[in-house]
């Protein structure tokens, strides 16, 4: 068995769009990638991979899946197989044992980590509402020109000025202490007092990739020098500094639709850029940028824009970002904002045409930059000849030759160079990174085999002769069992994948208003009211799915968190299922509804009943059939009697159906 950490690292490792060019070319369309299936002949491309939601589907032959679904297809082998393969391709060491009580223990404690950081996010939140949030905290954000909508989109909060007062609604609400210092919310005194480590603080939570609050990030208000601007959470089991990306969660759909990811220093400047309306746009969470952190934005785009200060520190922070975002095979551009301003104070004093203009103006490739700020007419030789080297070592960082060859004949040119020169500077170069990649790798080596597992043997007798299972092939078409009902449960499970945990604002004049502009239900909650308790589909694979996906919203996982846990499972119905009907299907049909109507919420209210109906009326029509069957089979008289009076009754709510159907 594969740890679960392990197969949570090599599944957040894996780029749909990286693995599956490893066997097709794709090509951009949108804000997806299209090919030609692998998995059968066509001349016209029909296979399409979407980086954002990390799916592929082909709409020729039906099969869909993840990185790990794709892998299974294309080489024949099982969920494990495929997990030590894509392990290989991205460096991940799989030592596979059960898993031990201390790592089950740990599991559960990294859940609750989260649930005390979800507690801690509303807790600050909700204190923007009182007198003391009122008169600091959202009069401070208010005067940074962010509106209400942008406070709650963020979840921005403020941090009490009593010294325990999160520790103590906390600890009320049910919360242990310890977790309350393992999270780096609160600190244990000598004394023994339990007190907060944000307090008369503007707080800005940090989010997960998947959306869950993993650490928080609080800017004090005060002028004195002596009290540090920013307090940030300290590294915990859940929070990882140089793998966390302030406004990711909000920002990656837009930087996968856009294929580019504008990259700016502080928290308020991606706040304010995206209310905006630039919402492909992300920090680093008070580090300086990091490997980790490049590879999480390479998942949605390899393009990135730095947005950095124009001082001294800003343009030293770039350079060096450069040659980082460089390494890893992406194209950088930077953009420097006039004197004295950042991307918050700009958005402020600008609209949203004229930033756009702004960037699309100013911003320039790294060549342009480093000759730019490092000006060659002062006449000193020697600084001369350190920014040709520079530049030539910058050069070298670049994977792929076609662009060094590029980069190399333009920096000849703009230095007023030989090409030959700045080429040795950089054969010089690749050479001597080569080396130190070679010795590091050796010393990982090493490092790695003193600390294997010793009851794990890669070298077991049998090991390597081992044959690969055979990929269960799966289609929609040979999973369905009962193509009677199978659109009705293929409707709703649609609706639960892509808009589960949306609200349904039904108006109160609705037959399905609740009574309370409080208790309005959420997309996946309504249907399961609707549906007959132990009994709800009919074919066994999308029966699955729906009890997975109602297993991991009743867990409180989000929405992307759900989507993700079933289009990754083991079960390979499963993930068939989510990857299949968590696409947009009928991409037409569902634009023309949209088109239409106001809203995603409105078209939700209509269409979300109008699927439950018609499950219902093919569960009736369904029932009615097999009673007809039973009836034609049966001699017995009082049986045929029970029969029909059953179908009578199923008759009758039929055509109930039908009427609010219109039919």
């Amino acid at each position: 068995m594969i740890p679960q950490a392990t197969v949570d690292q090599i599944l957040d490792a894996a780029r749909i769009e990286e693995v599956v060019s490893d066997f097709v070319t794709l090509r951009r369309r949108g804000a997806s990638l299209v090919a030609c299936c692998p998995f059968h002949n066509e001349k016209t491309p029909s296979f399409y991979v979407t980086p954002s939601k990390g799916i592929f589907k082909c709409f020729g032959c039906g099969k869909a899946g993840s990185a790990v679904g794709f892998i299974m297809e294309h080489e024949h082998c099982s969920y494990v197989e495929a997990l030590k393969y894509l392990a290989k391709k991205y460096h991940i060491e799989v030592q596979e044992r059960e898993d031990s009580p201390e790592e089950l223990a740990q599991k559960q404690k990294s859940e609750s980590l989260m649930l005390v950081s979800d507690f801690a996010q509303k807790f600050f939140s909700d204190n923007l509402k009182t007198a003391e949030g009122r008169a600091l905290g959202l009069q401070y954000l208010h005067s940074r020109g962010l509106d209400d909508n942008t406070i709650a989109r963020f979840g921005l909060g403020w941090a009490p000025s009593a010294k325990s007062a999160l520790a103590d609604a906390a600890i009320a609400a049910g919360f242990k202490a310890e977790y309350l210092i393992e999270t780096g919310l609160c600190i244990r005194y000598d004394d023994g007092r339990l007190v907060d480590r944000f307090h008369e603080r503007v707080m800005f939570p940090i989010h997960s990739v998947s959306g869950r609050v993993i650490a928080f990030s609080g800017r004090t208000l005060k002028s004195d020098t002596n009290i540090a601007k920013y307090v940030n959470s300290p590294e915990t089991p859940i929070y990882v500094k140089s793998r966390a990306l302030y406004g990711l969660y909000l920002a990656k759909a837009s930087i996968a639709r856009y294929d580019r990811c504008y990259l700016a220093e502080g928290n308020v400047d991606v706040v304010s850029m995206h209310q905006l309306g630039i919402d492909n746009v992300l920090a680093s969470c008070g580090t300086s940028l990091t490997e980790e952190q490049i590879r999480i934005i390479k998942k949605f785009t390899e393009n990135v824009t730095v947005m950095y200060d124009g001082d001294k520190a800003g343009i030293h922070a770039a350079l060096r970002a450069i040659g980082m975002i460089l390494k890893e095979g992406m194209n950088v551009r930077l953009l420097l904002f006039p004197d004295g301003d950042d991307p918050d104070s700009y958005c402020r004093k600008h609209t949203l045409e004229e930033v756009r203009s702004f960037i699309a103006s100013n911003e320039e490739d790294f060549l342009s930059y480093m000759i730019r700020v490092n000006p060659l007419g002062d006449g000193d030789p020697l600084k001369r000849a350190k920014l040709i080297n520079d530049i030539a070592d910058t050069i070298a960082l670049i994977p792929d030759a076609v662009k060094r060859s590029v980069y190399l004949s333009s920096a000849a040119q703009q230095l007023g160079i030989e090409a030959n020169v700045i080429l040795d500077r950089i054969s010089s170069t690749k050479n001597r990174l080569m080396e130190e990649e070679a010795k590091l790798e050796e010393r990982r080596r090493r490092r790695t085999e003193a600390g294997l597992d010793p009851d794990f043997d890669a070298q077991s007798p049998g090991a390597d002769q081992q044959l690969p299972q055979k990929a269960e092939q799966l289609s929609m078409d040979a999973l369905l069992v009962n193509k009677a009902v199978a659109p009705a449960e293929k409707d709703l499970l649609f609706f639960m994948l892509t808009h589960g945990t949306e609200v349904l604002d039904f108006e109160t004049d609705s037959d399905y208003y609740s009574g309370s502009e409080n208790d309005k239900p959420l997309v996946a909650e309504f249907i399961r009211m609707a549906l007959e308790e132990g009994n709800e589909f009919l074919n066994p694979a999308l029966e699955s799915t729906y009890l997975a996906y109602m297993e991991a919203y009743d867990e409180g996982y989000s929405q992307e968190e759900i989507l993700h846990r079933l289009i990754n499972s083991p079960d390979r119905k499963v993930a068939f299922v989510a990857a299949e009907l968590s696409i947009e299907r009928y991409q037409l049909t569902v634009k023309a509804f949209e088109d239409a109507l106001t809203t995603t919420s409105t078209w939700l209210v209509m269409y979300v009943p109008r699927a439950i109906l018609c499950y219902h009326e093919s569960r009736l029509n369904y029932s009615i059939s097999e009673l007809r069957g039973q009836l034609a089979q049966s001699s017995d008289i009082d049986r045929q009697e029970r029969i029909l009076q059953e179908m009578m009754s199923l008759q009758a709510a039929l055509a109930k159906v039908k009427a609010k159907l219109g039919r």
